[in-house]
């Protein structure tokens, strides 16, 4: 055990960076913080230490320790630069942000495969795409307005800590479509109370009350969970993509198009990399 415990200062930096990283993803859309933890091969050992931290903080916190502090650097580090873009660039940030999705599709759909596909898996995918996809085309038929409020800031919460335990959920997915994203990371970039106290105790809640039973349900249907993941960022990357803005113009088409491209070029570049990337 004492083993374990001890890190070069390499493979501490190593673990920052990793951490910087998943921070990044956590925020960024189209890249899922609990993906990047599969990938970097950390993702057992946080979902266990967040599952039973009394049972496991001894081993596992040492070693993670740097990752939680790059996961927390690399997110609000790039909090105000989205929220710049967002308001700037809205449309073509959002069609990056779709290519990025899109392109990181097939990735998770292989690793939503790896435990093997049953007939549960499809319809899983197809219940949570159909769902999701009704509930967010609803709410923009019926106007819907969804106001920035501390209760809604705790849902930002939620959606952030659920990105984070279960692998291939982007919280921006469900966000952008609610119109949340964007004041969301813009008050976490600038440390704003009214955004960020109750931004934090959703996703302390969360974690405290799902991690478990999360880490649990990956582990006894994981090809039904992922499946289930895949359908619903699907639909809610369907849903933000600016169509209107789109049909506007050749000017807004093209720029979008573009934008589009270049994400998924990025994901397919970021996905390349990952497939290189020693596991633990």
């Amino acid at each position: 055990m004492e083993k374990q415990q001890k890190q070069s200062p390499a493979m501490m930096l190593l673990r920052l960076l990793q951490g910087a990283l998943i921070g990044l993803g956590a925020v960024l859309p189209g890249i899922s913080g609990g993906v990047l933890c599969v990938i970097f091969g950390i993702y057992r050992p946080v979902m266990e230490l967040l599952s039973d931290p009394k049972k496991h903080y001894k081993t596992h916190l040492p070693r993670l320790a740097p990752v939680f502090l790059g996961m927390g650097i690399g997110f609000l580090g790039v909090a105000n630069l989205l929220a710049f873009f967002l308001e700037r660039y809205p449309n073509q940030s959002v069609c990056l942000f779709v290519g990025l999705i899109g392109g990181m599709l097939p990735s998770l759909m292989k690793q939503a495969g790896e435990k093997g596909r049953s007939k549960g898996s499809w319809i899983s995918l197809l219940v949570a795409f159909t769902v999701v996809l009704g509930l967010l085309v609803g709410l923009e038929l019926f106007s819907v307005q969804v106001t920035p409020s501390v209760l809604w800031y705790l849902f930002c919460g939620f959606c952030l800590a659920l990105s984070m335990i279960a692998p291939g959920m982007s919280f921006s997915t469900l966000l952008m479509p609610l119109g949340l994203y964007t004041p969301f990371v813009e008050g976490l970039g600038r440390l704003r109370p009214s955004v960020l106290v109750p931004g934090v105790l959703g996703a302390v809640v969360t974690i405290v009350l799902l991690a478990k039973a999360v880490d649990r349900l990956f582990e006894r249907h994981y090809s039904i969970a992922f499946h289930a993941i895949v359908g619903v960022v699907s639909a809610a990357t369907l849903v933000i993509i600016p169509f209107r803005d789109m049909a506007s113009s050749f000017a807004a088409l093209l720029s979008d198009l573009i934008c589009l491209a270049v994400g998924v070029v990025l994901a397919l570049a970021l996905d390349r990399f990952n497939a290189r990337f020693p596991k633990e």
